[in-house]
């Protein structure tokens, strides 16, 4: 392997491998996939709290006086609505509709910061450099990032760095700590924050946490926990080549106001509450793990399972799959030639460590 294409490391490498983490390249940077029982960390976060480093992901911060008018052309939500650390999720979309990116995008005292995922980087960033704007700026941030998730996460936060998470602090809202952003977000279907903050303070704090009890969990956990939770996972339930409105997030779209002429706007809007196709929820009836791109047969046509697995907390097989619009009721996967018995449901399968469905 050359210098020029070996993975990268976090801030926090360090600490995986004292932890246990077994580690593996993931969008060319070498993270942990579990530190031992991948269904350890999981069971953590829905019952108590666990941490995970996203030190991966980009934060891209946009300032300028055309800095709003910037991620109004090229975000399909409505940045102009955020208030003063008010975060939103949204995607950005190519001229055909496709998703480039899911992101969040908070609202700083002066400007933006957006958080996308790592596997996007340099299509994002070279997709903000062809559409850039005169009066505005863009640079990503050198920070570490930690999600700390579960329904204790801020009472075990708290405990380590008093008032570091506001009581009132709602979701989707950020507050400042320090050189810590802290936004009530996450991507576990449970209570939490994430933390943006610079490279030796969050080595310091994933050390205190970790010695406070906080379980470290792992790649492996954070996809069970966001399937169980009805989230999409981009390069598999969103990409370029399928529209938002086919993929479960048209909510995320801003129709108003109507001479807001997002890139993707026109190539989507003829299918605007008419999507023949919609990303929905499986569970599975019959013994046997549903997986990514096996086609599930409905009584309104066929289909195609977009993510799989089993689920930790519910005892059987989940997935995400693109369906026919009016499909419904019993159905069936095919799992290495052979049929097998599912249901179709709406997702999320399990929120705030409740079983929705069973």
């Amino acid at each position: 392997m050359s210098k020029e294409s070996a993975p990268q490391k976090t801030p926090l490498y360090d600490e995986h491998l004292a932890a246990g983490g077994k580690m593996v390249d993931f969008a060319g940077w070498l993270m942990p996939v579990n530190y031992g029982s991948q269904i350890e960390e999981h069971s953590a976060v829905r019952t108590d709290v666990g941490m995970f480093d996203v030190s991966h992901m980009t934060i891209i911060d946009v300032h300028g006086e055309d800095a709003q008018a910037f991620l109004q052309q090229v975000v399909a939500n409505d940045v102009a609505k955020l208030s003063t650390w008010g975060a939103l999720y949204g995607a950005l979309l190519n001229e055909s509709g496709g998703v480039l990116d899911d992101l969040i995008v908070y609202a700083l005292p002066e400007g933006f910061r957006c958080v996308v995922n790592a596997s996007t980087r340099t299509k994002v960033l070279n997709w903000f450099e062809q559409h850039k704007m005169p009066a505005m700026t863009f640079a990503q941030q050198p920070l570490v990032m930690i999600a700390v998730q579960g329904p204790e996460a801020i009472n075990r936060l708290n405990a380590c760095y008093p008032g570091s998470v506001p009581e009132d602090l709602a979701p989707f809202n950020a507050a400042v700590f320090g050189d810590w952003m802290v936004g009530r977000t996450g991507y576990t279907g449970e209570d939490g924050v994430e933390i943006m903050l610079p490279a030796a303070q969050g080595v310091s704090l994933w050390q205190d946490l970790r010695a406070a009890g906080v379980q470290p969990a792992g790649l492996g956990a954070r996809d069970t926990l966001r399937l169980e939770a009805g989230l999409n996972l981009y390069g598999q339930d969103l990409d370029e080549q399928t529209s938002p409105l086919a993929s479960n997030i048209a909510w995320t779209i801003a129709w108003s106001p109507e001479d807001r002429d997002f890139i993707g706007r026109s190539a989507i809007e003829p299918e605007r509450g008419q999507c023949p196709m919609k990303l929905t929820g499986l569970i599975m009836k019959d013994k046997g793990v549903l997986r990514h791109g096996q086609v599930v047969t409905t009584s309104a046509g066929n289909g195609i399972i977009t993510s799989g697995t089993f689920s930790p907390t519910l005892g059987f097989s989940i997935a995400l799959a693109r369906l026919p619009k009016a499909a419904s009721g019993a159905c069936e996967v095919d799992i290495r030639g052979k049929a097998k018995a599912a249901e179709i449901v709406k997702p999320p399968f399990v929120r705030h460590g409740k079983k929705l469905v069973g």
